[in-house]
């Protein structure tokens, strides 16, 4: 639900404050200078020299490897490729930089991609935890003197839980920072890395750092608090911390591991804050969850809630909040209204006024079934926008069943049919449960773009049907038996969720072929007006010809399940890879046609990003493949552009 504390120097002037400084507003010139493109994550470039016109000749320009396939060899298969590169201003050397899942920051030449430094943390690989790296985060230190080491750093959340700032131009640590240059998040409590790790890169503004986390939050009833902790961006010194599930120590967690957003003119923090764990389970944790399942607002000094929107109550399915929150200026009627956009996995959208958290589309109460378990009780209604439309139709029924033939169709019908259905937010059981969309979404990380300030919202979304139920089972089960992450689509796992009476076991609702009983798209790619509150036009993400026992020599466009996210740019494109076909595609930001497509070594579940360098536009994508998708794996950096010199 909506809370807002008020703060009293807050008035109506306020809301007629432009959404950023003119700084933070204006994507930088020579490109892309924070993970999302700005740092309200709106994923948008106004570099058109790629256009409709010419996009169909966009070619390879350079490629890079960071060789972390030689490095690590079989622990490859543990890593998930997610960073976006930043391209850093002339005064910081002008690098491109981006991290590999072992945390590795690595500095290229923009126009030809050749190694300029690199920085190895030697990261703690010990745990389960899946390795991923999704950025780092840039700022200039003016309290230190121009020339000096460090004016110029990069910061760097790490596996093993450390914040790093090192020095841009070189990659050496920032010795003022912490101790050597790293700063500790977690103590002496004896975690190792797959309790508590981390995924999304920091926020960094008004001499501020931020860390989030992500936690092991799937196999146990108590884990480590997913608290958020800010630092004094110059010397590493404490600020403050905030845990969003206060009250509740002995019964799980809720953290924030989707990136952040920052409003640095209204000194405003956005969290977009996971599930409390254990998922599936919530007896031990009574209550709404507090601030689990929200966006919520930090002063950025002080880490005072300054409001919070709760999209789950009590969640039982989760539903973490997955992406980062866009941060755009709302122009409707003659207003300009600083906003807020939440994409969920449920298949929301939420927009509010970013400052007091008022909602710009009215919110309603939807009623939702009880729990079938002892002891749990289900929160009555959940929050759902009147616009928006839902990005996907949770509501699947046995005459909705899809398949190739009769046979599998039929099985399919079946299957839904014996499901305990009643539509979203039915609570798992004792018997198998429908679950659509699923704990990937729906949208998932890779969050959306936004065109400028046009209120024009592209998301990729997943469309496929899971199942789940509850096993009742002993609580000293072998602890060798529990399994770390998300199923993957054509997957079913149990996890064990330590310290309740339940596992739970998971997987997608499929035909015996192997093929989704739900009808396609099972990836798509939606356009939604925001402003208007219509969904614009909807297209199928991804080929399925590959994803079969035999690859078919043609493309099958039915969607695939998908991870990463896309960019947006002035010059009417929309780029994104994240699909289980090894492609990434250009689109029609207008139609939603694809205008052009390259095959890659391997999937490319990272977002893309674009700058121009030395009048050259560039189009570069991290393609490293997902341990989720077991597809194959790589260490690739592709960069495109048109023939010649631009």
């Amino acid at each position: 639900m909506l809370r807002i504390i008020p703060r009293l120097h807050w008035c109506l002037a306020c809301l007629l404050l432009p959404a950023f400084s003119a700084a933070a507003q204006a994507v930088n010139e020579a490109g892309w200078l924070h993970y999302g493109g700005d740092p309200g994550g709106r994923h948008y470039s106004t570099a058109d020299q790629i256009n409709r016109d010419n996009v169909a000749v966009l070619d390879v320009a350079w490629t890079h490897r960071s060789g972390d396939m030689a490095r690590y060899g079989n622990e490859m298969e543990k890593t998930s490729t997610q960073s976006t590169p930043i391209l850093l201003p002339a005064a910081a050397g002008e690098s491109l930089v981006y991290c590999t899942p072992f945390n590795r920051v690595i500095a290229l030449d923009p126009g030809s991609g050749k190694q300029r430094w690199q920085f190895d943390p030697q990261i703690d690989r010990r745990g389960d935890r899946p390795f991923r790296c999704r950025g780092v985060s840039y700022t200039e230190d003016k309290s230190i003197p121009t020339g000096q080491a460090c004016r110029h750093r990069l910061y760097l959340g790490t596996h093993d839980r450390k914040l790093w700032a090192i020095d841009a131009s070189d990659g050496k640590p920032c010795e003022q920072f912490g101790t050597g240059g790293q700063v500790l998040l977690y103590g002496e409590e004896g975690y190792v890395p797959g309790d508590v790790s981390n995924s999304s890169a920091p926020v960094v503004a008004n001499g501020v750092v931020v860390m989030g986390s992500t936690v092991i939050d799937f196999v146990r009833s108590t884990t480590p608090r997913g608290t958020v902790k800010a630092f004094d961006s110059s010397s590493g010194a404490p600020l403050w911390q905030f845990d969003p599930l206060q009250g509740y120590p002995e019964s799980g967690s809720a953290n924030v591991w989707a990136p952040m957003s920052v409003d640095e003119d209204n000194g405003l923090l956005f969290l977009p804050t996971s599930a409390a764990s254990p998922d599936y389970y919530g007896v031990d944790r009574p209550g709404d969850g507090l601030y689990a399942n929200s966006i919520v607002a930090l002063d950025l000094q002080s880490g005072a809630v300054r409001w919070y929107f709760q999209h789950v109550r009590h969640d039982l399915w989760d539903y973490d909040t997955p992406a980062q929150p866009i941060l755009f200026t709302w122009n409707k009627n003659g207003a300009r209204i600083p906003a807020l956009a939440q994409l969920t996995k449920q298949g929301f959208i939420f927009v509010f006024n970013r400052l007091t958290g008022q909602p710009l589309w009215e919110i309603t109460e939807q009623p939702v079934p009880p729990s079938q378990i002892p002891g749990e009780h289900t929160a009555p209604t959940q929050p759902k926008p009147i616009a928006p439309p839902q990005l996907l139709n949770p509501f699947l029924m046995p005459s909705d069943a899809w398949g190739l033939t009769p046979w599998d169709r039929g099985n399919c019908k079946k299957q839904l049919a014996s499901l305990h259905n009643l539509g979203l937010f039915t609570p798992t059981s004792e018997t198998l449960t429908l679950m659509y969309p699923g704990s990937l979404g729906g949208p998932n990380w890779g969050g959306g773009a936004l065109l400028a300030d046009s209120g024009m919202l592209l998301v990729n979304v997943n469309n496929v049907a899971f199942t789940g139920r509850l096993i009742h089972t002993p609580k000293n089960i072998d602890p060798q038996s529990r399994k770390r992450d998300h199923p993957a689509a054509g997957h079913r796992m149990q996890v064990t969720m330590d310290g309740t009476p339940y596992n739970i076991e998971i997987g997608s609702l499929q035909s015996p072929l192997g093929i989704p009983c739900n009808p396609p798209p099972w990836g798509k790619l939606v356009a939604v007006d925001l402003q208007r509150g219509t969904i614009a036009w909807e297209k199928a993400l991804g080929s399925v010809h590959e994803m079969g026992p035999i690859t078919a020599p043609f493309d099958i466009e039915w969607g695939t399940p998908n991870l990463g996210g896309g960019i947006a740019t002035s010059g009417g494109l929309f780029f994104i890879g994240a699909t289980m076909d090894r492609r990434i595609r250009a689109f029609d930001v207008t139609t939603g046609d694809t205008l052009w497509q390259h095959t890659l070594p391997v999937d490319a579940t990272a977002t893309p990003l674009t700058y121009t360098y030395r009048g050259r536009q560039y189009v570069v994508i991290n393609a490293g493949g997902h341990h989720m998708f077991g597809r194959g794996y790589g260490d690739y950096l592709y960069a495109f552009a048109l023939p010649g010199d631009g």
